[in-house]
């Protein structure tokens, strides 16, 4: 068995008695300095430990094929109609869809950009139409309109079968609507009476005769549409308020353009006297990052730029000598920036942005005025890796802290009790 005296003799601190000690009034002020060096050094190497160190790249976008851009928009346009206001959407590989609805709010607008109304409704309770912006691709469905007191009035004098171009089905119920059945004949209507089956296939027969004089009255303006007989046929764009048009869209990653443009099939445009003069309250690509999450994460903010919404809060006005049949165009190319925290030799992404810049040009045409905004994403994107530091690295360095300053402290204290121990010789050897 190991005794404790073969144990007490490998140790390396070995203590001096204290009586054998002196302490002494240097001493006392330099282990003062010492300490307050040992807890600056320790702050500085913590606060340098807590910070994450960065590092910027350049690489090809990792994103997978048949990914999606969400683009979200506000844009504002004092002289179009929210009645034929239209947003489409097209891109290079051939997808081109038209007048999209279903995440667009239209809200009409005065020529101070105030709202005037409530959200405008182009086929109120008509039907929904998928446009394949949500991932469930369901079938297209239809519904009547459900009449009510409140309701009829609304329908009875905004729609003109003549003009819309459409059959529009609605369901009354008698029972709770008696005041209604009584007050309207529903023998008012130009078509007559109908008394068959109500299975859908029996109306849809029914519906289907009823447009056949409608489609050809269209066919035939579309192959004489310069005839004067054409043109009395098909109303003049009545002059209205403008219009808000906000909402989002989701495109396939390769160059695109959205196109806000006026679009009737019972109306004909001036090309001369349309102003597609419009204010972008706000225009980004990919999900949105509020301000508000941007503040939570305030170590992120360093990270981006300014650039993920430059169009905001600009003016885009045709005027001067082209003010008729002008196009206002918008060039959009979009750069990717991911930040990904690596950690436990994981990657893990933390937020991700699309910067832009912007270009835009007032364009004279022969065409219908529009406004256009043509995106390109470009194929690299910024890689922002953060890159925490180990606690294993954190400790060494404290250690090394207190041991350096400990260990100097010490040789400074030795050499100012020797100085003083040999000027003291000196002293007296001078006096004997």
């Amino acid at each position: 068995m190991v005794s404790s005296t073969k144990i007490k003799s490998v140790d390396f601190y070995r203590k001096i008695p204290r009586d054998l000690t002196e302490a002494s009034l240097s001493g006392a002020g330099l282990s003062i300095v010492a300490a307050l060096t040992m807890v600056f050094l320790f702050g500085m190497e913590l606060n340098n430990y807590l910070a994450v160190t960065t590092h910027t790249s350049v690489i090809v976008d990792k994103s997978s094929d048949g990914d999606f851009l969400r683009i979200d928009f506000n844009v504002s346009f004092p002289a179009l109609s929210c009645e034929f206001a239209s947003v489409d959407v097209s891109d290079v590989l051939g997808t081109n869809r038209l007048n999209i609805t279903k995440t667009i709010i239209k809200i009409p607008i005065d020529s101070h950009l105030v709202a005037t109304g409530e959200e405008f409704h182009s086929t109120p309770d008509l039907h929904e139409i998928n446009h394949g912006d949500d991932e469930d691709h369901g079938n297209n469905t239809y519904s009547a309109i459900h009449l009510s007191a409140a309701t009829f009035e609304r329908f009875s004098h905004h729609y003109d079968p003549e003009t819309d171009g459409r059959i529009l089905l609605g369901s009354v119920d008698c029972t709770q609507e008696t005041e209604l059945c009584k007050r309207n004949d529903p023998r008012v209507h130009e078509h007559e009476s109908y008394y068959g089956d109500r299975d859908t296939e029996s109306l849809l027969k029914m519906v289907e005769g009823l447009l056949v004089p409608i489609k050809k009255d269209i066919h035939k303006l579309a192959l004489d549409a310069k005839s004067d007989h054409s043109a009395s046929r098909i109303k003049k764009a009545p002059v209205s308020g403008g219009c808000r048009v906000e909402g989002y869209l989701r495109a396939k990653k390769v160059p695109g353009e959205i196109v806000i443009s006026a679009h009737s099939d019972a109306h004909s445009f001036d090309a001369s006297k349309m102003n597609m003069s419009h204010f972008v309250t706000h225009l980004s690509f990919g999900n949105y990052i509020s301000e508000r999450l941007l503040t939570d994460m305030k170590r992120l903010l360093p990270y981006f730029g300014r650039n993920h919404d430059k169009l905001s809060g600009k003016w885009f006005v045709n005027q001067g000598q082209f003010a008729a049949n002008v196009t206002i165009e918008h060039y959009l190319q979009i750069v990717k920036t991911e930040v990904v925290s690596r950690r436990y030799g994981q990657e893990h992404s933390l937020i991700e942005e699309h910067e832009y810049t912007a270009h835009s040009n007032v364009a004279h045409g022969y065409y219908y005025p529009a406004a256009k905004f043509h995106f390109e994403l470009s194929p690299m994107q910024v890689l922002i890796s953060e890159n925490p530091k180990s606690f294993s690295h954190f400790i060494t360095n404290v250690c090394a802290i207190i041991g350096g300053v400990f260990t100097v402290a010490g040789i400074l204290d030795s050499i100012f009790q020797n100085t003083v121990r040999m000027v003291k010789k000196i002293e007296l050897g001078k006096n004997i």
